[in-house]
C-alpha cells in the first residue's frame, strides 16, 4: 500500500467518505488512489467550487468532507470559499499535493510557499514528512477538523507514491463541546430575573437549530426576551411549528434602530453584533452604549447545554415555546419585486427544503415573508466572500440527497463559481437555481450611496454594471447540462419554481428584473 492508497483508506476509516476533487499531476496517484468505492469522488471544475461544496456538506451533514487541491495555485483559488467555511464554523480536510520533497529545491514553475498559504485560514497545518506518516496525520487532520475546523495536510509527491504499509487503526474521535461554567450562567439568571428593561438573546451556531432552538423558544416564553439571529447565519433551522427568530438588519440606521431599546444582550455561540463594514461617522457596535452584552456560550461551548443550564435556573424547563404558526401562501400576481418573489418562494417551498441565500438584494425580503412556510433550513454567507452559494448549495444537495435545495444568488455573486452547475449535472444533484438578474453589482450602488458619494459617474457606474455584453444564464446553464428558463413575471417564476421542486436534477430559473 503506498501513501496515497493509506491516506485514502484512513480518511474513509474517520468518517469522511467524500471528497470533492480538483487533481493535477501531483496528486495522481492519490487520483488513482480514489478508486477505492467506499470514497465519494466529485469532481468540480474550480477549486472554490471544491472547497465550498465542502462547507456545504459540513452545515448539513455535521461532519467533514475532504478536497483534493494542486499545488499552491490550487490552494489559492479555494480560499475564499475556505474564508467563509472558516467563519461558518464548517470543518473539511484539505488534501493539497505538493512537488516531491528533493523537486523542491529547483523551484519549478508551480513551487510555492504553500506552507504559508494555508496557515491563515487553516486551524490545523501539517506537512506529511513520508508515506509512513500519513495514516497517522489523516486521522489527526479528520480529529482537527471534527468539531467545525479548518484542516490542511499538504502531501508531497514522495510521500504519496511511497510505500507505506497497512495503516494502524486510529480511533476515531468525536468532537466534544463543553457545557459553559455553572458561575457565568448563574449570574446571568439573576440579570434575567430583575433585567430592568428589554433583553434580546442572539443565537448563532448550533444554537439555531435543533434542542437549543427549541429551549431558546422556552426562555423567550417564560422570560418575555425577544429571540435574533445576526443577520447572516450558517444554518437555521425555520418555518411552520419551529420557534421564530427576528434577524438583526444589515445596514447601520436599521440595526441601531432595532436594538436602541434593549438594555442586555445575551449570546450564545455568536458575538456581539456589529457593522458588517465601517462607514464615515457611523458606530461600528451597534448595540446603545447602556446595553450590558452577556455571553452564555462561547461559539466553542455547548448552547444547548448553556441554555438548559439557565432554564433550570429559572425554574422554567417545562415552559412550553411558542412556534411559528403555518402561513397560507397564496402564489402572488402582480408585478416582480423583491416582496413578490419572497411570497412565490414561501407558496413553492417543499417540505424540508434546504435555502442557500447570496442574494444580497433582490432575496434581503425574504426571510420576513418565508417565516411561516414549510419548515426548511436556511443557509448563509458568514463570510463576505461572494461566489459562495452554488457550491455550497451543491455540497448541501449531496449531503442530504432526498431534499430539495434551493440556491438564490445574484447575477454578479453566480459568475465567480458558476462551474458548480456541472457539478450539479454530473452529479444528478436536486438543485434549483434562482439567478436575480439585475444587470449590476446591485449592493454596491446601496453602498455607493452609504459612503455619502451622491450619484455614480459615469466611470464608476462601468465598474458596477455587469451588462454589456447581457449575460445568457439560461444558454449558460444548458450548456452544462443544466435545464433552464427565464421569467419575467412572478406568476411564471412561482410556476417554474414549483415544477423544478417536483421533478428530479437540478434547475436553473433566470429572474429578469
Amino acid at each position: 500500500m503506498n501513501g496515497a492508497e493509506s491516506l485514502v483508506k484512513t480518511l474513509v476509516s474517520q468518517g469522511v467518505d467524500i471528497c470533492f476533487a480538483n487533481p493535477g499531476t501531483s496528486e495522481m496517484h492519490f487520483l488513482k488512489a480514489l478508486d477505492n468505492p467506499a470514497m465519494r469522488s466529485v469532481l468540480c471544475l474550480f477549486e472554490g467550487v471544491a472547497t465550498g461544496a465542502a462547507d456545504g456538506f459540513f452545515r448539513m451533514k455535521g461532519t467533514p468532507a475532504s478536497t483534493l487541491l494542486h499545488l499552491g495555485p490550487g490552494l489559492a483559488n479555494g480560499l475564499a470559499n475556505i474564508h467563509n467555511a472558516r467563519k461558518a464554523g464548517s470543518g473539511m480536510v484539505n488534501i493539497v499535493g505538493d512537488h516531491a520533497t528533493n523537486h523542491l529545491k529547483y523551484d519549478a514553475p508551480l513551487a510555492s510557499d504553500l506552507d504559508g498559504l494555508a496557515r491563515p485560514l487553516s486551524h490545523w497545518v501539517r506537512r506529511a514528512d513520508g508515506p509512513h506518516t500519513i495514516a497517522a496525520d489523516a486521522a489527526r487532520a479528520v480529529t482537527a477538523a471534527r468539531p467545525g475546523r479548518i484542516a490542511t495536510l499538504i502531501l508531497p509527491g514522495d510521500a504519496s507514491w511511497g510505500e507505506a504499509g497497512e495503516p494502524a487503526p486510529c480511533p476515531v474521535e468525536s468532537p466534544a463541546f463543553k457545557a459553559p461554567p455553572s458561575a457565568r450562567v448563574e449570574a446571568l439568571a439573576r440579570v434575567l430575573k430583575k433585567p430592568e428593561g428589554p433583553v434580546l438573546v442572539i443565537l448563532g451556531g448550533r444554537a439555531c437549530r435543533g434542542e437549543a432552538l427549541d429551549l431558546a423558544g422556552k426562555l423567550a416564553a417564560a422570560t418575555g426576551c425577544r429571540l435574533a439571529t445576526q443577520f447572516f447565519s450558517a444554518r437555521i433551522e425555520r418555518g411552520a411549528g419551529r420557534v421564530p427568530l427576528e434577524r438583526i438588519p444589515y445596514f447601520v440606521a436599521p440595526a441601531l434602530e432595532f436594538l436602541k431599546d434593549f438594555r442586555h444582550i445575551v449570546t450564545v455561540e455568536t458575538d456581539e453584533p456589529v457593522a458588517f463594514f465601517s462607514y464615515p461617522d457611523c458606530p461600528s457596535l451597534l448595540k446603545p452604549e447602556s446595553c450590558a452584552v452577556h455571553g452564555l456560550a462561547e461559539k466553542d461551548e455547548d448552547g444547548a447545554a448553556a441554555l438548559a443550564m439557565l432554564l433550570d435556573l429559572l425554574h422554567a424547563r417545562k415552559t412550553v415555546a411558542r412556534k411559528q404558526p403555518r402561513d397560507k401562501t397564496v402564489a402572488p400576481t402582480g408585478k416582480l419585486d423583491p416582496t413578490s418573489i419572497a411570497l412565490a418562494l414561501a407558496a413553492a417551498l417543499p417540505e424540508n427544503a434546504i435555502v442557500v441565500d447570496e442574494s444580497l438584494t433582490t432575496g434581503r425580503n425574504s426571510m420576513g415573508l418565508t417565516a411561516g412556510a414549510a419548515p426548511h433550513d436556511m443557509i448563509q454567507n458568514m463570510g463576505g466572500s461572494i461566489g459562495f452559494s452554488t457550491p455550497v448549495a451543491t455540497g448541501a444537495a449531496l449531503a442530504c440527497p432526498e431534499r430539495r435545495v434551493i440556491c438564490m444568488t445574484g447575477d454578479g455573486s453566480a459568475m465567480y463559481t458558476i462551474q458548480a452547475l456541472w457539478t450539479q449535472a454530473r452529479e444528478g444533484l436536486n438543485v434549483t437555481t434562482i439567478i436575480f438578474a439585475n444587470r449590476a453589482y446591485e449592493i454596491l450602488r446601496t453602498e455607493y450611496a452609504n459612503m455619502g458619494f451622491g450619484a455614480l459617474g459615469p466611470r464608476a457606474s462601468a465598474m458596477i454594471d455587469i451588462d454589456k455584453p447581457t449575460i445568457d444564464w439560461v444558454a449558460m446553464a444548458k450548456s452544462m447540462g443544466v435545464p433552464a428558463l427565464r421569467v419575467a413575471g412572478v406568476e411564471d417564476f412561482h410556476r417554474g419554481l414549483t415544477k423544478s421542486c417536483a421533478e428530479p436534477g437540478p434547475m436553473l430559473i433566470e429572474v429578469c428584473l
